[in-house]
């Protein structure tokens, strides 16, 4: 394995009632790199992302982060080596504030970040005193890849936070992802939005029954034949 690659994966699988969801996974990427992670429904992507952050326990094979094998450590653990996520629905403390919610993830990962500035970053700024609960489903949105952020991490998983925003913020967030990952971050984005992940990523990997189907650009992928018959089912 490279002693170069920030996050590597290899052999990586995972069952569910004997049901193969993932199945040797490999890849790798470096700092600062953005990786799209697309597929059809139920192709595994989520999964993909659970195992890497440890909401899930691999059944097989190895994750290694900075060449440290990662796979057996609990989710937190992993937190304070470096990788955090965001999640498809997410799930403030509602009774807290922005500002309180993102304070309580840097407590967590032991972080000593500039709230402010992270919520300058996601657009939250003029939101820091509102109860989280009070915020829209975009916003909240915002808020949780805020929390994700004050555990600075070195490799963010981000997780369909396109889905439901506009295109104003769409680019918005497209801007934040590649500022993110001038920083040195790397970031996993899964998403089906692909105007969006072809706007931030140069390079995407393509799961079809937990299999890694394909790996290059997304106008490669469009234009491979196994690829289109994953997705219209031909």
């Amino acid at each position: 394995m490279s002693s170069e690659a920030l996050i590597e994966l290899k052999g990586v699988g995972k069952r569910f009632n004997g049901l193969a969801v993932v199945q040797d996974l490999g890849f790798s990427m470096q700092a600062g790199e953005i990786l799209g992670l697309v597929g059809p429904n139920g192709s595994g992507k989520t999964t993909a992302i659970n195992l890497i952050s440890g909401v899930y326990a691999v059944d097989a094979g190895e994750i290694r982060l900075q060449g440290q094998r990662i796979e057996r450590l609990a989710a937190f653990r992993r937190v304070h080596l470096g990788i955090n996520r965001s999640f498809q629905v997410p799930k403030p403390f509602r009774a807290m504030t922005v500002a309180e919610n993102v304070t309580v993830a840097a407590e967590f990962g032991g972080s000593k970040v500039d709230t402010k500035q992270i919520l300058d970053d996601v657009g939250l700024a003029a939101d820091r005193d509102r109860p989280a609960g009070a915020l829209t489903v975009n916003h909240q949105k915002m808020l949780d890849l805020a929390r994700a952020l004050a555990t600075s991490p070195k490799l963010l998983l981000v997780d369909e936070i396109g889905a439901g925003l506009n295109p104003g913020e769409l680019a918005s967030v497209a801007d934040l992802l590649l500022a993110l990952a001038r920083r040195g971050i790397a970031l996993i984005v899964v998403e089906h939005l692909l105007k969006f992940l072809n706007r931030i990523t140069d390079r995407v990997i393509v799961l079809n029954a937990g299999r890694l189907l394909f790996e290059g650009t997304l106008a490669q992928a469009s234009a491979h034949p196994e690829v289109v018959a994953a997705f219209l089912g031909g």
